[in-house]
């Protein structure tokens, strides 16, 4: 089952992304209004808005945390052709920056009170640095795992891929180009592949919004070759040739393959699994299947999304459905859950339905949902429920002393009841 909460995020225009801390405990959002918002949860359960500023001279198209041991640090990427680093700081640290700002005689407008109408904790965050390599609108953003340092990789519409890295973790004013990454198609987004494995190299999957079906492939993948010390694209997906919107990779605990999910006009499940003689020049680096294909939204697909283990996948589109979408021991990909825009369930989960034909249609379109309130859904799991059923299908007990011995004499594919008591005979009294 679901709880819905809906939460007045108090943006002036379209909400473009959302985002969760590590611990889901801290959420950012960012919108067309070129504010980005963000709300920390009490111990009821409710958000609260703590900080909300003005980013961007442009729309913020995404927004992302980095991991918490690097302090509290968000990334955003806006249509005005640049990213920022915004790190929150303490009010000793505030208090010091600004005696430091009065002292040269003037107030930074990073850590200021802040001028413009609504903006409210800017005293908190403080842009750290402003990256301006692109000559377009740069459309995603993220940072990569943790385990590979404090790098942040953005794409944009000029089809680059630029990795930026922080050399000092404790300064975050200085970031330097690393990798510059053509992709000969505009990029709509990217995803970094969180594997641990020491057998895995780092992975990068970039998206294209291109709308030329001609163009061939809209998905690339790229790994990163210690001995060159260069990322070079490994595969393409020729199969995917609508623009893609949005990408992700599955968590990885334990697989020997990748999963990688594509929002597209329908929702894409790819595996990806390493060859071992793919080391050979010219050879393919993967073994690529198509593990599930939805078009259960009958309308363009935004974003999907993992959990955290990498076994539910969620997915949202203009049919202002979020589904929600799961594997059993067989592989087989089915929608285990559907929730409304408004909060809603439009489906229960225990009638679960399975990858629709391309050609499927529902009955009623539905109407995209507002963008400009936030709805938070909490999966709850019901407690079930055990019902004592008495049959005289469990053979009569043996009894030895203190012990007793039934068999279940029914189906062995029928749920198997509890037996039944054992009566005491009454002691008779010599």
């Amino acid at each position: 089952m679901f709880e819905a909460h809906s939460i007045n995020a108090e943006h002036k225009d379209l909400i473009h992304d959302i985002a969760y801390d590590f611990y889901g405990q801290r959420m950012a959002t960012c919108s067309s209004d070129q504010f980005v918002k963000v709300w920390d949860e009490d111990e009821h359960g409710n958000w609260h808005l703590t900080a909300s500023w003005k980013a961007h001279s442009g729309s913020v198209w995404k927004v992302t945390w980095a991991h918490p041991e690097f302090g509290q640090v968000l990334a955003t990427c806006s249509f005005d052709r640049t990213a920022a680093v915004w790190e929150e700081i303490g009010k000793a640290l505030l208090f010091k920056l600004i005696m430091i700002n009065l002292s040269n005689d003037h107030v930074s407008s990073t850590v200021g009170e802040g001028s413009g109408p609504g903006e409210r904790g800017m005293r908190h965050w403080v842009r750290r640095t402003n990256l301006v390599d692109s000559r377009k609108s740069v459309t995603d953003i993220k940072f990569a795992p943790k385990t590979l340092g404090l790098l942040l990789a953005t794409c944009s519409e000029d089809g680059v891929i630029r990795i930026y890295e922080a050399p000092d973790v404790m300064n975050l004013s200085q970031w330097t180009l690393q990798h510059d990454i053509s992709c000969k198609l505009q990029c709509s987004c990217l995803s970094w592949n969180p594997s641990l494995s020491r057998l895995h190299p780092p992975m990068i999957a970039v998206g294209s919004d291109d709308q030329n079906p001609s163009s061939g492939g809209k998905v690339f993948i790229y790994e990163y070759s210690e001995g060159s010390r260069r990322w070079a694209r490994t595969e393409t997906l020729s199969s995917v040739t609508d623009p893609v919107h949005d990408i992700a990779f599955a968590p990885n605990l334990g697989r020997s393959f990748h999963t990688l999910a594509i929002a597209s006009k329908d929702v894409r499940i790819i595996t990806l699994k390493p060859l071992v003689d793919s080391a050979q020049s010219g050879a393919p680096r993967f073994d690529i299947n198509l593990a599930a294909q939805f078009s259960d939204h009958d309308f363009t697909v935004w974003r999907v999304c993992w959990n955290i283990m990498g076994t539910i996948l969620a997915s949202s589109g203009d049919d202002g459905c979020v589904r929600l979408w799961k594997d059993n021991y067989i592989n087989n990909w089915k929608c285990v859950a559907v929730l409304k825009g408004d909060g809603t369930s439009a489906q229960s989960a225990e009638t679960p339905t399975a990858a629709t034909p391309p050609n499927h249609a529902t009955g009623m379109q539905q109407t995209p949902s507002t963008t400009r309130a936030i709805t938070i859904a909490t999966v709850i799991a019901e407690k079930p429920t055990a019902t004592v059923m008495y049959s005289n299908k469990w053979q009569p007990p043996v009894i030895k002393g203190r012990f007793s011995n039934s068999v279940w004499l029914g189906n062995p594919s029928e749920s198997t009841p509890p037996p039944p008591p054992i009566l005491e005979c009454p002691k008779v009294k010599k």
